[in-house]
């Protein structure tokens, strides 16, 4: 290895925590400006909403007709009201946009590889002064936006302190919800339909986004994109993990061929679909888990409350405990002595188990291999990947998505496996000439029935319209069989209850007829 590649190497391995570090303090920055400042704005403007609300209804009980009719030239011309300012401020902000257009047309001009957060100071056609950040690559690029908004600009700046303060400040929860998600193409869908333009359309759902902070951030990073003259596609890629791969794969295959309406329609559709069978899933796993809890609460307040009673009995009179009584007591013991151990134990257990399937391959593998191979619980998860793989490839197939690309994108979209491993051996029999078909035979993942389907549209050469066949009939089959799977759990589930709870009290109370027998005998 040569000395420059070493040194390389020492400067990632150095440079790791510093960033590591940066971010801690970046973060706890912005969270701390949160708690002082916005928490307290947006409490404030929410109890001002709900007292004007409650003022302003019963206002309008009281009033007249002509009162109602006065209000609402009034307001009228509210809305339409023009802001004045003085003269001192007025040649401020002349100062400050003739120094903004000496600097357009020097250093900002230059555009940096990397977008940076930049404060601007405009004014709208009512001539109300706005300020807010905005991400850009140039101040030369922020400036074209915000007078393509129709704002008369005079400040655009940056630092490093406002790009610490504000980059990346919606963090948190900016992946967006499949509902919201498919609430998002159907409305874009739709005005597009009705004739506005992309970013017309982008700009309307942004204002639809008021009071979600990390929305209205990316939509106004797209709208600036789409204004660049970026694609579409590209411009939903830059914003990180808010839009899922497979959209964004999709889009761009509709901008190369022109049916991006149509996309945006399907792809409502495609995730209407999914989020119905993941609500199937969640449907069939509430009960069991409703009632296990509801269990564990019976057993820990017969452990805490009622075998302390019994113990108590026993030692009073001297009567002989059996094995199994005596495990029980020793358990309501450490639970009431040493709860916190217990519950210590179980937290750890929790997030060793879950850090090791987030992160550690081998062990997710191991733990889905053993589900798959449980009786009933194998088909639930069988026929619920075979859903979305056969629905998202039919979909990728009709948006004349490549093979590869395709093969790709669906091994990022689900968290299988075993799945995963049949995709990456699919791409290789593809790169080798062979059919998609052949990483498919024989697998005990992939029933007969979905193997032959495959092969039948490999033949016929409509593999998209097949693959939608499979969704279909598996999309059923899991339905089918997690309303099964619910029916056979509730009273699995309640027999179980009965079991334990039972076996707890036959156990505690056993040593009851031994001692029967002794006051019998004395």
């Amino acid at each position: 290895m040569s000395e420059s590649a070493k040194r390389n190497n020492i400067l990632d391995i150095l440079k790791s925590p510093f960033q590591v570090i940066i971010n801690i303090f970046k973060y706890a920055f912005m969270g701390l400006k949160y708690i002082c400042f916005d928490l307290w704005v947006d409490i404030y403007n929410s109890a001002s909403y709900g007292v004007d609300r409650t003022y302003q209804s019963t206002k309008q009980a009281f009033m007249t007709q002509e009162e109602k009719i006065y209000e609402r030239t009034r307001k009228k011309v509210k809305k339409e009201k023009v802001y004045k300012y003085s003269a001192r401020t007025l040649a401020k902000l002349e100062e400050e946009k003739k120094e903004l257009l000496v600097d357009l047309q020097t250093a900002g001009a230059t555009r940096s590889r990397e977008p940076h957060v930049y404060y601007y100071k405009v004014r709208d056609n009512n001539g109300k002064i706005i300020t807010g950040t905005m991400n850009g690559l140039s101040k030369l690029d922020i400036n074209a936006y915000l007078l393509n908004e129709g704002y008369d600009v005079y400040v655009i700046k940056t630092s490093p302190f406002i790009d610490f303060a504000y980059k990346d400040s919606s963090f948190l929860g900016k992946k967006m919800k499949t509902k919201d998600l498919i609430f998002w193409l159907t409305q874009l869908s739709t005005y597009i339909k009705a004739g506005l333009t992309l970013n017309e359309s982008i700009k309307i759902l942004t204002t639809q986004m008021k009071g979600n902070k990390a929305r209205v951030t990316a939509f106004k990073a797209i709208s600036y994109e789409l204004t660049l003259g970026e694609n579409f596609s590209s411009a939903l890629e830059k914003q990180g993990d808010m839009f899922p791969p497979l959209l964004i794969n999709m889009i761009k295959a509709a901008e190369a061929s022109g049916t991006l309406v149509e996309t945006l329609d399907d792809m409502a559709a495609y995730y209407t679909e999914i989020d119905e069978t993941k609500k199937q899933m969640k449907s069939a796993m509430t009960y069991p888990a409703i009632v296990s809890v509801f269990s564990v609460g019976v057993i820990i307040f017969i452990m805490v409350y009622v075998v302390p009673q019994f113990v108590q009995i026993y030692e009073d009179q001297g009567t002989q405990i059996n094995g199994l009584t005596k495990f029980i007591i020793n358990v309501s013991t450490f639970i009431m002595n040493y709860w916190y151990v217990g519950l210590l134990i179980i937290v750890l257990t929790v997030f060793v188990i879950s850090l090791l399937y987030k992160h550690v391959k081998a062990f997710r593998a191991s733990v889905q291999i053993f589900l798959m191979h449980l009786p009933v619980i194998k088909d639930v998860i069988i026929y619920n990947e075979l859903t979305i793989f056969s629905k998202t490839f039919a979909s990728l197939l009709r948006n004349n998505v490549f093979i590869t690309d395709s093969m790709d994108i669906l091994s990022k979209i689900t968290n299988n496996e075993i799945y995963k491993a049949i995709l990456y051996k699919t791409i290789q029999n593809i790169v080798k000439g062979e059919k998609i078909s052949e990483a498919f035979k024989d697998h005990w993942a992939v029933p007969d029935v979905a193997y032959y389907m495959i092969v039948t549209g490999e033949s016929t050469g409509d593999l998209a319209e097949m693959m939608q066949k499979v969704s279909e009939y598996y999309q059923g089959q899991h339905k089918s069989i997690v309303n099964s799977l619910k029916a056979f759990l509730e009273p699995v589930m309640i027999a179980f209850l009965a079991v334990v709870v039972g076996g707890i009290i036959i156990a505690v109370i056993m040593p009851m007829f031994g001692m029967y027998e002794q006051i019998q005998n004395s």
